[in-house]
């Protein structure tokens, strides 16, 4: 009879763990994770937190504005100012203070439900591209000949070249957190979206502020091609930012220009331009979970 008891004994415990188990593998998911490059991060928008500091993460950029529509109970978020689509894969370093960032894809496991991804203007070197642009003089040689010559536009060249490395990072998130609902989030208006823009107070020629803008509008059109063919959802954050572009008011604009009147990188998202997008941010999360 004890031995029979202990065989008992054995089988309850055993089923008890196989119990607790199934609970565990059956717990949902409980985290949002937030990749991207520094319109994900929030470079010098106080207060900056997190580590690598390197990264300059502001602790009220759109990944923790959107965090409470989600209504999930964890929070990571791994965005890195700099970031371009191969460090989603690899390390990214050294960064300011000389430190590194982990693989932004390192984040990603069983335990997201969401997870957002904000990359592709530094594969293409937007930021580059602006600063080329910048003329000093009426009479200089528009930028855009820089880029369009010999029946090629290199820009758009280089868009075309990174929408499979986007797939790639939407593709490899799938595969890390198969439960997540995937969101790419677009870029929100930079230039104005009809004019000529506002020379000398931003310097761009009024002839290439129409070429620039199609080349944002060209960027944001391949994420969101990208995103629906591999599962994901796109956001556009581009259409409610209209009106808070470069040349606004320092009241109004939500874009830095290349001189800053509001804690932020020159060419970033201020605080007011977070605050959108972590509205439209969550907003849609809210709608995709509930569907």
């Amino acid at each position: 009879m004890t031995g029979r008891r202990s065989l008992q004994s054995l089988a309850v415990a055993a089923l008890a763990a196989l119990s607790v188990l199934g609970l565990t593998s059956c717990s949902p998911p409980d985290t949002y994770v937030a990749l991207g490059d520094s319109y994900t991060a929030g470079p010098l928008i106080p207060n900056q937190v997190g580590q690598p500091r390197g990264c300059l993460r502001s602790d009220r950029n759109y990944p923790r504005q959107a965090f409470p529509a989600t209504g999930l109970a964890k929070f990571r978020d791994v965005s890195c100012s700099g970031a371009e689509t191969e460090d989603m894969f690899a390390p990214q370093g050294p960064l300011y203070f000389g430190d590194t960032n982990p693989p932004q894809l390192d984040a990603v496991d069983g335990s997201a439900r969401v997870v957002t991804i904000g990359i592709g203007g530094n594969d293409i070197g937007f930021s580059s591209i602006v600063e080329n642009c910048v003329r000093v003089a009426l009479v200089d040689p528009p930028c855009k000949n820089d880029y369009v010559h010999d029946g090629r536009d290199e820009i758009s060249e280089k868009i075309a070249a990174v929408a499979p490395n986007v797939a790639a990072v939407v593709a490899a998130v799938h595969r890390k957190a198969p439960k997540a609902a995937v969101l790419v989030v677009g870029y929100p208006v930079i230039l104005p979206d009809t004019g000529t823009g506002c020379y000398p107070l931003v310097p761009l020629l009024p002839q290439d502020v129409p070429y620039l803008r199609a080349k944002e509008k060209e960027l944001n059109a391949m994420l969101a091609r990208v995103a629906a063919a591999n599962g994901a959802t796109y956001v556009d954050t581009y259409t409610s930012s209209i009106g808070h572009d470069v040349c606004q008011l320092p009241t109004v604009k939500w874009v830095e220009a290349l001189v800053v009147t509001s804690p932020a990188a020159p060419v970033h998202p201020n605080a007011s331009g977070m605050a959108n997008t972590g509205r439209v941010v969550g907003n849609a999360i809210r709608a995709r979970l509930a569907g």
